[in-house]
Formats: C-alpha cells, sequence, structure tokens
C-alpha cells in the first residue's frame, strides 16, 4: 500500500517515434517529472534542495512496456515512495491510459493506480553532496527527511 501522486500528461508529438507510438526513452523523463511533483507535494522544491548541496542522482532505472501510449493521448503519470533510507530512495512509477485524476485528486492511495497500464518502472537514487560523495539526508536536512517519510507513509 502506499500514496500514489498523480500528474497528467498529454502526449505531444516530438515524444513520438517513426512508428507513432512514445518513444521508449520518453517515459524515463516522465517518471523524472512524476518525482519531482511527488518532491513537491511533500513541500519540497528540487531546486531548492540542489540549491543547499543535496544532489540525488539516479543509480538504477527499470521499465516494462505493456501498452504503447500515442499523440495527443492523455496519460498519468503515478509516482510513489517504496523505500527510503538516510543514503538511498526508491521511487516506483506506473504510467496509465487516460487522466485518472478526475475526482480523485492528484493522490490515490492503494496497491496499483487505476486504469489501464502502459509502463511499469521505478528509479534508485542515492543522496550525495555538490562533490558527489554519498551523504546522509536525515542528517543534512533532517525536516525534509521527515516530510518525505510522512508523504510516503513510511514512518
Amino acid at each position: 500500500m502506499g500514496i500514489w501522486m498523480l500528474h497528467p500528461l498529454r502526449v505531444r508529438y516530438q515524444e513520438t517515434d517513426q512508428m507513432g507510438v512514445v518513444y521508449h526513452a520518453n517515459y524515463l523523463n516522465w517518471f523524472e517529472i512524476g518525482r519531482t511533483e511527488w518532491v513537491r507535494q511533500a513541500g519540497i522544491a528540487y531546486k531548492e534542495m540542489e540549491n543547499s548541496g543535496l544532489l540525488l542522482p539516479v543509480t538504477d532505472v527499470e521499465a516494462s512496456f505493456k501498452q504503447p501510449a500515442v499523440y495527443d493521448d492523455w496519460v498519468t503519470v503515478c509516482t510513489r515512495m517504496a523505500e527510503m533510507s538516510s543514503v538511498r530512495v526508491r521511487f516506483e512509477s506506473r504510467v496509465v491510459s487516460g487522466d485518472i485524476t478526475g475526482g480523485l485528486g492528484e493522490r490515490y492511495e492503494g496497491d496499483e493506480p487505476p486504469g489501464l497500464l502502459l509502463v511499469r518502472g521505478g528509479t534508485r537514487h542515492v543522496w550525495v553532496n555538490k562533490d558527489w560523495k554519498p551523504v546522509r539526508f536525515a542528517r543534512e536536512a533532517q525536516d525534509w527527511y521527515d516530510r518525505m517519510i510522512r508523504l510516503a507513509d513510511l514512518s
């Protein structure tokens, strides 16, 4: 169980390939949009985090493609934090067909978000400083760490 943040997007023409479907690498951009919006929902701006010297590079990506999205489709990027320690964090992402936010708000609580699954994936990250040395997020920014844990309901 967990809290999914929902972010609807309309597929833009430049996101499609010669086959007329969304080019696979664009889903990674959508995962990034989902993570950024998830962090924003925790009351933290990525820009502020990075200006404070905390960076969150991707160390691992996974994506499994189930159904294609095509130009002008509405899709919803669904993101939740699956795990977090003081040093590492893992986000799960789903891209589903349609704008599923109608009536649900920007959050959905459940094992899987509703709708036709297009892509299932996720990213792993490690907290580092501007010198790319691992840092303990809870020590560097206790308030932000607590906000993220609360939003993820991982306490």
